[in-house]
């Protein structure tokens, strides 16, 4: 039988405070969503002067990561490059960079998703805490 990693509450709690203190420390303000390797919802964060619209945006980026194991930007690219014809989010504003897996040890035990500023920006905050965490595994 295999071993199955997971994120816990506090795994996720870390994550969360771990890419809001970078916001903070960059001026951003943004929502966080961390969610398990289902894409459904562990925590969630959204910073004063965030607007209402991107707290459901980074749980839907996060969801798409989860569910494809991939970072949700390979899909704005597919789109953009003409190759996918369709896409199923609540609410879709062509940016969908920002969502990221979690892997750990070759296995997807959850995935971030931020929205709040540039996509580029909401994948380096995502990217950011997503290192910090698996750094602070060992």
């Amino acid at each position: 039988m295999k071993t199955k990693h997971y994120l816990t509450l506090a795994d996720a709690e870390f994550l969360l405070n771990t890419a809001h203190a970078y916001a903070v420390e960059n001026g951003f303000n943004v929502s966080i969503a961390v969610t398990d390797e289902t894409g459904n919802l562990l925590a969630m964060k959204r910073m004063d002067g965030a607007s209402p619209m991107t707290a459901n945006l980074c749980l839907e980026k996060a969801k798409c990561s989860a569910i494809s194991k991939r970072p949700s930007k390979l899909f704005e690219d597919l789109i953009k490059g003409g190759q996918m014809g369709f896409l199923t989010m609540q609410t879709f504003n062509g940016m969908l960079e920002g969502g990221e897996p979690i892997l750990f040890e070759g296995q997807l035990v959850g995935a971030m998703g931020v929205s709040g500023v540039k996509s580029f920006q909401d994948a380096e905050i995502a990217q950011f805490a997503i290192e910090k965490f698996l750094a602070q595994l060992g």
